[in-house]
């Protein structure tokens, strides 16, 4: 079920596409726009993990640095059946984790110190587990799609509002210009919607690949009660990679709209479920 609502999540941003380059672009302009988006997208994918590292200040660990933590990491890779991953802590004292690079031969997964203050074996083989469930599901790759078609729209807006509505074909200029305003922020919509979606799909192959659910839903409340208490200083950009949303302002009311995670007692009672 999760599988069918990204897709239909995604077929909703490319018909969201195809309308605002209808409306304002033309077939022309939509295919300038989409060009741009997939060669930004494209440079970002193949340097996500080394950038994402760099807007956490995190550093890559070696078997003798965190010895504990990266035996866990191989033990726990070994069932999900994936190669060994890149091993890296990040100084925030925000207890959460990530994963991040282009495929499962290519990845990174890191923690930050305060998550390795905070959560029990248990609860962090649950942490872990979840992160390697998104290489298994190369969600990363997903992300990058659905970023290159946001990016597309948001760039055919702009395009939209700098050169006017196409009114020569009976087409209304206001409207051409309301397109333009409100659909990068559809696109927004949708792209947080399918991250969401992708949450919920990585803490069920989570749970499958620690042996249990418990450990993972455990930690999940305790790193959502301590976010809530413990800023952390990152992009927004990079946010919907962590494992529970590191930013606060996205939290409850209109704002959870634009959240990138689902409601966390949502996540712990599919779990217990």
């Amino acid at each position: 079920m999760n599988n069918v609502k990204v897709f239909v999540l995604m077929a909703g941003m490319t018909a969201l596409f195809v309308a605002i380059g209808q409306a304002l672009g033309g077939a022309g302009g939509a295919v300038i726009a989409i060009g741009l988006a997939a060669a930004m997208n494209l440079f970002m994918y193949w340097g996500s993990s080394r950038m994402v590292l760099r807007a956490y200040g995190a550093k890559v660990v070696t078997a003798q640095e965190a010895p504990e933590l990266y035996a866990m990491v191989d033990t726990l890779r070994q069932r999900a059946g994936l190669p060994m991953p890149t091993v890296a802590v990040a100084p925030h004292d925000q207890p959460n984790a990530f994963a991040t690079g282009r495929n499962p031969a290519n990845s990174v997964v890191c923690v930050t110190d305060g998550l390795l203050r905070l959560v029990s074996r248990d609860e962090l083989e649950g942490v872990l587990a979840h992160e390697l469930a998104h290489i298994k599901n190369r969600d990363m790759l997903l992300q990058t799609m659905t970023a290159t078609m946001a990016g597309a729209i948001s760039n055919l807006a702009n395009f939209g509002l700098f050169f006017g509505g196409r009114d020569e074909e009976g087409g209304s200029p206001v409207a051409g210009i309301a397109m333009a305003l409100l659909a990068p922020v559809a696109a927004m919509l949708i792209q947080f919607a399918i991250s969401r979606q992708r949450e919920f799909k990585a803490d069920a192959v989570g749970a499958q690949i620690a042996g249990r659910p418990e450990g993972l839903a455990s930690a999940l409340r305790k790193l959502d009660a301590a976010s809530r208490r413990i800023p952390m200083r990152v992009s927004p950009a990079v946010a919907p990679l962590a494992q529970v949303n590191p930013l606060a302002a996205y939290r409850g009311g209109v704002a959870s709209l634009f959240s990138t995670h689902p409601n966390t007692e949502e996540r712990v009672a599919r779990l217990l479920a």
